[in-house]
């Protein structure tokens, strides 16, 4: 189906929270995606939209990336799973900082 040249795409937030972290992945036959766990879940969904959004970016870019052993650091010894969550979480804290119980978008300097 074709759309008119001012038509958009759009997602619906639902569509985001559904999926479990790297089900795009899956759908291409990259790695095994596990559904994440409640805990890791609850923490996520603790975040502002936009930093759940860089979370779930960066998992699945990075859940990819790291299939291969030999490109992760820790090697076999951590699997891309674990390397993904931890890419990911680098990610949200490089915008965001935990304040309490509630993460605020870190301010922004004038060089950065």
């Amino acid at each position: 189906m074709l759309k008119s040249k001012g038509q958009k795409r759009s997602k619906s937030k639902s569509t985001i929270k559904n999926t479990t972290v790297g089900s795009r992945l899956k759908s291409k036959g990259i790695g095994k995606s596990k559904p994440i766990s409640t805990r890791t879940k609850k923490q996520i969904d603790s975040l502002p939209e936009h930093a759940q959004h860089i979370y779930k970016k960066t998992h699945a870019s990075a859940l990819e990336l790291y299939q291969n052993p030999e490109k992760r650091r820790g090697g076999k010894r951590q699997s891309a799973e674990q390397v993904a969550h931890k890419a990911a979480w680098a990610a949200v804290k490089k915008q965001y900082e935990k304040q309490g119980s509630k993460w605020l978008k870190k301010e922004q300097d004038e060089e950065g």
